[in-house]
């Protein structure tokens, strides 16, 4: 990709700039620019789209997603090490680059994103990748302001994000991604694909908004979520106990034998509406 978009190596970047990547910041840098050029296009077309992207360290997906056409990428990173080698590609793609630099848990996408479709690519930080994908999750309206989400997580983050009931890794984070998008992972992508390798093989997740999704109370939804996995291998008779348990159940038509992970998305909808 060096030959694509005329930019050097990203080895000799990091090198020049002496940027290690830092687990306090949960970095793990990806290098293999067919990689990311392979997840910015599981996000389909950019062209016409503003992109949001968290982390992007040295820059490698960023320059990915530029090469591939996208109208303008707004950046967030927290790393000052990284502006100098973000303010080059910046400079490489004129008016197409905009790096803010702060906390993406304190960032208020909504109020940055622009007229037109906006669409969220990141290798996420490792440590605060599922609690940015919640808060994509519940914006104030919806449809989002979003439409779609690219997403590198660890492998079982991802599995965790597409379960559907009666699969071991269905809990509350399948149930509130199954409830509002539509998600499937895209491919796995190895350690040695990254420096420093971490100890997991990570997945790239692709989500798309669901236009009318049940009605339903996030607060009430994520109550009876957190009750009945909290304790899963458990009825739900007795896990739900302190919502109601037995009546709120049959309030809802739902066998309080049950455990958590048999039930549907639409099942707990009508438990959280029947609180």
């Amino acid at each position: 990709m060096a030959a694509l978009d005329g930019l050097p190596p990203l080895r000799d970047v990091i090198q020049r700039h002496g940027l290690d990547a830092r687990k306090a910041l949960g970095q793990n840098f990806l290098l293999d620019l067919n990689l990311t050029q392979k997840i910015a296009r599981t996000a389909g077309a950019l062209e016409d789209a503003t992109v949001f992207e968290v982390g992007p360290g040295p820059g490698g997906l960023t320059r990915a997603i530029l090469a591939l056409g996208a109208r303008k990428v707004i950046a967030i990173e927290r790393d000052t090490r990284c502006l100098p080698a973000l303010a080059e590609i910046a400079d490489h793609y004129p008016g197409r680059l905009e790096v803010i630099e702060g906390d993406a848990l304190k960032t208020d996408f909504e109020t940055l994103a622009p007229e037109g479709p906006v669409k969220i690519i990141a290798n996420l930080p490792y440590n605060v990748g599922t609690q940015l994908l919640v808060n994509w999750l519940l914006p104030k309206t919806w449809p989002p302001f979003w439409q779609s989400l690219t997403l590198m997580f660890q492998k079982e983050v991802g599995e965790r994000i597409v379960a559907c009931e009666d699969d071991d890794h269905y809990g509350r984070l399948g149930v509130l991604c199954g409830w509002r998008t539509e998600a499937r992972m895209a491919f796995d992508v190895p350690p040695q694909a990254f420096t420093p390798p971490p100890k997991v093989t990570s997945t790239v997740v692709h989500l798309v908004p669901r236009e009318n999704p049940i009605p339903c109370a996030v607060a009430n939804l994520e109550k009876v979520t957190q009750a009945a996995f909290g304790q899963r291998r458990k009825m739900l008779r007795q896990s739900l106990k302190p919502l109601g348990g037995e009546s709120l159940l049959v309030k809802a038509g739902i066998d309080p034998a049950r455990r958590a992970e048999t039930l549907s998305v639409e099942e707990f909808c009508l438990l959280a509406n029947s609180l």
